[in-house]
């Protein structure tokens, strides 16, 4: 290759294969490299050029291992090698390297996360591999995006004791045990939080109801959207920004703004940078772009063994639009203060020990489009106002004690009175199971009594009764001597 002063370069989204940079080349003006969404294999070739701000390796064949010597590329800010086949551990020189966007999600990455993190880093995906051992402390302080999810991860949560700007936080789906760090109370920037599907107990702690959820936000609503959208570019028409724009923070700002791969928080650009997340909510994936995006919160803490009662103060959090406390070991009554949650769309509380009615209160979310309360011991009147008259049977299954509809069962007397009538046949059944059994025991030695009383008195009757014993003594000695 010769373009000695060739800066851009897109070859993205079409059918390219082979190597990729086998041998050196003379790009050495080359700093923006797309590749990603082609059919390139093999090992990642020794011929990149070393002054790349920003490369994207994405959805390819890759193989091997991701080399040591990317630690040499003093300028990358903005690395992209997501749903490839590398494997292997990743090398601790890419976390001591100036990169603010670091995405290696999808692989077959094995070890451990490296302890330390440069103070450049911001966004971080390294979820849908295979990550073993624990999370580090000193990773998340200057992380403003963390996913995790789907490794092999465990120990507990870290205590987030120093971090201030996280925006969203991922660890669904590794083997994380604990409590639930209070710290985590402390996440003031916090957009969407989801812990699910790991090993964690204990309570859910009140505190909660002091994240923000997008509170942070208020008096800034134009800055945030402006650093979604905050560079535009014509890939091979340069940009129209001033040279200041060339230092590798602003480039790795450029391109988080135009392409971030978060799945099933998918943020991705159009040809007008247009950016949509798509996020796991109302039992299906839904995409959110632009103004909505910067509304969507959710916090997710299903498939755990988290126990006690739902704290009512979290119902304080009116701007959670996804709230998934299912499949835990949650009692007590389902708060009437998730009434106040205006904006919530999707709320599923199904598969815990939850009992008492369902509060009427609720009737008042206007946004509820999804409601699973399925597989608790829920009873009384289903209500029907509202968004309540949309829901089918399965948000109520395994609640036998429900009535009404969507249920197939009336709500008379004899069913609205039927858990104390239960209890009190139960104590009934009970009741009657002990007299039985001290009545057979009286009988019995009421009967031994008799055969005593009898058997003291010299009549014709015990003269034969001694009679017969008398000679089957007799016969038992004769029959062992």
């Amino acid at each position: 290759m010769g373009c000695y002063s060739l800066q851009f370069l897109k070859l993205s989204d079409n059918k390219l294969s082979g190597h990729i940079f086998p041998e050196p080349t003379n790009l050495t003006s080359l700093w923006v490299l797309t590749l990603d969404d082609n059919q390139f294999e093999g090992k990642i070739g020794e011929g990149l050029p070393s002054r790349l701000a920003v490369l994207d390796l994405s959805n390819n064949y890759l193989t091997g291992v991701i080399p040591s010597w990317f630690g040499n590329f003093s300028s990358l800010s903005t690395l992209l090698m997501s749903n490839n086949l590398l494997e292997g551990p990743m090398p601790v020189s890419l976390f001591n390297m100036t990169i603010s966007l670091l995405d290696l999600s999808a692989n077959r990455l094995s070890g451990y996360i490296p302890p330390r993190l440069n103070s450049y880093s911001r966004l971080l995906f390294l979820q849908d591999n295979n990550l073993s051992g624990s999370i580090p402390d000193a990773l998340l302080e200057t992380v403003t995006i963390l996913d995790l999810r789907n490794n092999r991860l465990s120990g507990n949560i870290p205590e987030f004791v120093n971090t201030q700007d996280m925006n969203i936080l991922l660890l669904r789906g590794n083997k994380l045990t604990g409590h639930i760090p209070v710290q985590l109370c402390g996440l003031s920037t916090i957009q969407l939080l989801d812990l699910s599907n790991n090993r964690l107990n204990g309570s859910i702690s009140s505190c909660l109801s002091n994240i923000s959820f997008g509170l942070w936000k208020e008096d800034k609503v134009d800055d945030y959207d402006h650093s979604l959208s905050f560079w535009s570019i014509d890939a091979f028409g340069g940009i129209g920004l001033d040279d200041d724009f060339f230092s590798t923070e602003d480039l790795g700002m450029y391109y988080r703004s135009n392409k971030l791969m978060l799945d099933p928080f998918i943020v991705d650009y159009t040809a007008d940078s247009k950016i949509k997340i798509q996020f796991a909510a109302k039992r299906r994936y839904d995409f959110y772009m632009g103004v909505t995006l910067g509304l969507m919160f959710g916090l997710d803490l299903a498939e755990n063994e988290l126990s006690g009662e739902i704290p009512a103060e979290l119902g304080d959090r009116v701007e959670i639009r996804a709230l998934n406390l299912s499949h835990n070991h949650l009692s007590g009554v389902i708060p009437e203060s998730f009434s106040k949650m205006k904006d919530l769309e999707s709320l599923d509380l199904s598969f815990n020990i939850l009992h008492g009615q369902i509060p009427s209160q609720l009737t008042k979310l206007s946004s509820l489009a999804v409601f699973n309360v399925s597989y608790n011991n829920l009873s009384g009147i289903i209500p029907l106002k509202g968004q309540f008259s949309t829901f089918d049977e399965t948000s109520y299954f395994g609640n036998p004690l429900l009535c009404g509809q969507p249920s197939n069962r009336s709500c008379n007397n004899e069913t609205l009175n039927e858990t104390p009538a239960n209890v009190g046949e139960e104590e009934e059944d009970v009741i009657d199971i002990v007299s039985f059994f001290w009545s057979i025991f009286a009988a019995y030695v009421t009967v031994l009594l008799v055969i005593l009383a009898s058997l003291s008195f010299d009549s014709p009757w015990s003269q034969t009764w001694f009679s017969v014993v008398d000679a089957f003594i007799y016969k038992v000695k004769s029959l062992t001597s």
